[in-house]
């Protein structure tokens, strides 16, 4: 979840207290701009058990990478898994497929977008704003 990286370090700027950063990395994405099959390129190295965790990530699509690895969080025996993303995509999703548990930063359009940790082709999340592929690019949406 490289993309997370972008909030995290934003967001941790204003924590205080004690905790422990890790990083783990599943995308369903490959490089293309339409989600595909889930692939796991690195897991958390952090025991999980009986820890807290919050999972931030860059944005919440379609849902299912960042239940995928709340799932994984959770079978590794977490206290608690909490989710959070920058940006959530206004589309149509399955009934079982909850919002993430911490209010998003911004809404988009059902779009590709990259820019503030989200990429295009891996390239572009330092981009210091939020950019939109035009529609004929998305497959006309």
């Amino acid at each position: 979840m490289t993309g997370g990286l972008y909030p995290l370090v934003r967001l941790s700027d204003r924590l205080t207290g004690d905790f422990v950063v890790d990083y783990c990395h599943a995308t369903r994405y490959e490089g293309g701009t339409a989600g595909k099959r889930l692939q796991w390129l690195a897991q958390p190295h952090t025991e999980l058990a009986g820890r807290n965790v919050v999972i931030i990530d860059d944005i919440f699509d379609a849902g299912i990478t960042l239940q995928a690895v709340a799932d994984f969080c959770r079978q590794a025996g977490a206290a608690q898994v909490l989710t959070a993303a920058m940006v959530v995509k206004d589309r149509p999703r399955s009934a079982s497929m909850g919002l993430p548990d911490f209010g998003t930063g911004l809404t988009v359009p059902d779009r590709y977008v990259f820019g503030c940790g989200m990429d295009l082709a891996g390239r572009w999340r330092h981009l210091p704003a939020i950019y939109a592929l035009a529609a004929e690019e998305n497959g006309g949406s």
